[in-house]
């Protein structure tokens, strides 16, 4: 079974060409600063699709370290205080 046949199965309905997978794995090395980076524009889908991933996973943490932090800080700030409402109208 050809991988185009293999691809038009798992996707159902919706069959994606060829032509918008490479437009979208362009986008995403657009989008991921570790593959807008690189010298050479040429990356392996597979690899374009790693290095995305992995990306996500550190924005993932990095608002996990900032949640966290944030905590902290509000849990030091008196409730009334004017720093609390600011605090409070920034995430709300």
């Amino acid at each position: 079974m050809s991988s185009r046949r293999s691809r038009q199965s798992l996707t159902g309905a919706s069959k994606i060409t060829d032509d918008q997978i490479i437009q979208l794995l362009s986008k995403l090395q657009q989008l991921v600063p570790e593959i807008t980076n690189r010298r050479s524009n040429k990356a392996s889908a597979s690899k374009v699709l790693q290095d995305t991933c992995n990306y996500v996973r550190s924005l993932h943490r990095e608002v996990d370290d900032l949640s966290d932090r944030l905590s902290q800080l509000l849990s030091t700030i008196d409730v009334d205080s004017p720093e609390a409402s600011i605090i409070q109208s920034l995430i709300m």
